[in-house]
């Protein structure tokens, strides 16, 4: 009872006149300076602003990588102004959750209220204060992992550079391969550092966390069945050695120089300076032709072939056409150029002419070259190329070659042409 009685005269203190009047003026106090603090922090605001908008152009420059401006100065304005006015609003409203509390405490029939109100305040910063502390043992593993990764990443990184640069030899290891493993073993590093990581992390046993994973995995396992086959098909071209940035190949169709290869697609600049790309998966399922293979070595050996009648020696042509490919620019003196007769025809010969040459990246230039000077050599020589061989109804009465390289006094002889009782007479006299 003595307790009862006591609580009823707090309240009744508290509720005389007096004490009200008291907790209204108060209040009204509170609210003045609520007004004033916010008054005070929407001109603390626009100075900013002003200060803002007058360092557009000078202390606040565009937003730029290299030469590239990926955000102008007015743009930039634009986002920190915003930016400013959501700090604004935010640090108002902070405020008013603040003074909120302070005004129901100055009414006995609130304060139960604000025991409340505040329990809403102070329940979740304890609980992520006390996370957090949790947290620290946690924190100093992925950051030990962390740094324990991110050194084993630059100690291959300046492993394998040294031996891009010949510096550092391993047996059977090329040097070209350098690079790309370099990049796998990161790749690899980084996706098990994730992996031993991850159940340090916050939540990582919670449902959430598990369906973000499974919906992650099924999303790459449905979306990436090209990718992946690029990547594998990528990797292995990459060990296989089949060509070299810079090399002449043919991949199907596609007869070009190596600009490009990655672990996604390689790319081909063709000789009509096309630029082509072609999945490495395609790249691994066809044939590939590689022209520079031997180049540097021996030289790559270029062949054409010709017809030529049963009248020319066969001496005579070997020799014409060994000439024809020695006069041609690209073609190599050692070893020398030889000529092969591949068949014997109906009405000609059909002789291969082959030569070295070291320049692959001229090859078309060199064969149309070398065909310019065997139609030279042969003409100069007076000796007709039957190819293709003639099918329409010619006399034969003079060779088909190109009028300065005929003889000023040569003329065609005519056909001897006899009437019918001429033939018949004679006939009869040689019969």
């Amino acid at each position: 009872m003595e307790k009862i009685q006591t609580v009823i005269q707090i309240i009744f203190r508290g509720s005389s006149s007096e004490g009200v009047f008291m907790r209204l003026l108060l209040t009204l106090l509170t609210l003045i300076l609520l007004l004033l603090i916010i008054k005070f922090i929407n001109k603390l605001f626009q100075k900013a602003l002003k200060k803002l908008e007058s360092c557009v152009g000078t202390c606040l420059p565009p937003f730029k990588i290299q030469n590239l401006e990926l955000i102008s100065a007015d743009r930039l304005s634009n986002i920190l102004k915003r930016l400013l006015n959501a700090l604004r609003l935010l640090i108002i409203a902070l405020t008013v959750y603040i003074f909120i509390p302070l005004v129901l405490s100055f009414f006995p029939q609130t304060r139960g209220i604000v025991l409340t109100y505040l329990y809403y305040i102070i329940a979740p910063i304890s609980n992520i204060f006390h996370g957090l502390l949790a947290f620290i043992p946690n924190l100093i593993i992925i950051a030990f992992i962390s740094l324990l990764a991110r050194y084993l990443i630059k100690f291959f990184r300046m492993v394998f550079t040294e031996i891009r640069r010949n510096n550092v030899r391993l047996a059977g290891f090329y040097p070209e391969w350098a690079e790309p493993t370099y990049k796998l073993l990161r790749f690899l590093i980084i996706i098990l550092t994730i992996v031993v990581i991850s159940p340090y992390l916050p939540g990582f046993g919670s449902p959430a966390f598990q369906g973000i994973s499974i919906f992650l995995g099924v999303l790459l396992s449905l979306g990436s069945t090209a990718a992946v086959a690029n990547i594998v098909a990528g990797a292995s071209l990459i060990y296989m050695r089949p060509f070299k940035i810079g090399d002449r190949v043919k991949i199907a169709d596609t007869v070009g120089d190596v600009i490009e290869k990655t672990l996604l697609i390689t790319r081909l600049r063709t000789i009509k300076n096309v630029e082509v790309t072609i999945p490495n998966s395609m790249v691994l399922g066809c044939h590939i032709i590689n022209f520079s293979a031997m180049a540097e070595q021996m030289g790559l050996i270029l062949s054409t072939t010709v017809t030529i009648g049963y009248d020319v020696p066969w001496r005579t042509v070997h020799q014409l056409l060994t000439d024809a490919a020695l006069s041609t620019q690209d073609v190599s003196e050692d070893p020398p150029p030889f000529v092969l007769q591949t068949s014997l025809n109906d009405f000609s010969v059909t002789y291969e002419l082959n030569a070295y040459t070291k320049v692959i990246n001229r090859l078309a230039k060199t064969q149309s070259e070398l065909h310019q000077n065997i139609q030279d050599k042969f003409n100069a020589a007076g000796v007709e190329i039957l190819s293709p061989t003639y099918s329409a109804i010619r006399d034969g009465n003079l060779a088909a070659l190109p009028e300065e390289y005929l003889p000023k006094t040569t003329a065609p002889r005519g056909f001897r042409v006899l009437q019918p009782e001429n033939i018949l007479g004679t006939v009869i006299k040689t019969g």
